[in-house]
């Protein structure tokens, strides 16, 4: 039986420490819980441990990567991002909780985090709050969207999906080529498409 919980826990880890908006780590939990028959709170605390450490270490390869592929000046560009992010102490916390809290992929965010050189510990545990409330919500309402409609199973690929798909890919795709210096502190919005090495 514990194997069952082990696999919640590696499941949830391996949808978040990929560097790509995945479907959310609730989905693999409620998937689980409902074929295996496992305790919902067991569960969601598996769960969300498997995801924060998968968002841990995201944070910490993703820099190397970064500097792989990216563009020096890029990864400067999102560097300068992350202090700002520092610098912006308790308002920043707010809203990492905030965001945590929204259904929408936190990919971009530990991508930005964790290009920026941001620690770990200055994210985590606001992710942490936001992701184990969302997520018990979620979680409660993807279970019982999937005990009373087998249409969800039939029909993944829903407006909704595609929606967080499209907002996931947005957001990684502002993150990577808004020239974010310049937006700070000229105010202009300007774009730089030539980031790869």
């Amino acid at each position: 039986m514990w194997f069952h919980y082990f696999l919640v826990f590696l499941g949830a880890f391996i949808f978040d420490v990929v560097p790509f908006p995945f479907p959310p780590a609730f989905t693999i939990m409620v998937t689980l819980q409902i074929l295996f028959d496992l305790n919902i709170w067991l569960v969601i605390i598996i769960g969300v441990a498997g995801s924060i450490l998968g968002r841990y270490i995201l944070t910490l390869y993703i820099p190397h990567l970064a500097g792989r592929i990216f563009k020096r000046a890029k990864t400067e560009d999102i560097e300068f991002l992350g202090t700002e992010m520092k610098e912006r102490g308790w308002r920043s916390h707010v809203f990492i909780l905030a965001y945590s809290l929204m259904p929408l992929p936190t990919t971009p965010l530990f991508l930005a985090a964790g290009i920026a050189k941001v620690k770990p510990i200055n994210i985590i545990p606001a992710f942490l709050s936001g992701n184990l409330s969302a997520t018990r919500l979620q979680y409660f309402l993807g279970k019982y969207a999937t005990e009373n409609s087998k249409a969800i199973f039939e029909n993944v690929l829903t407006w909704k999906s595609t929606l967080s798909l499209a907002v996931g890919l947005i957001m990684i795709g502002a993150l990577l080529f808004i020239d974010w210096r310049t937006l700070i502190q000229k105010n202009k919005l300007e774009f730089d498409f030539r980031i790869w090495k």
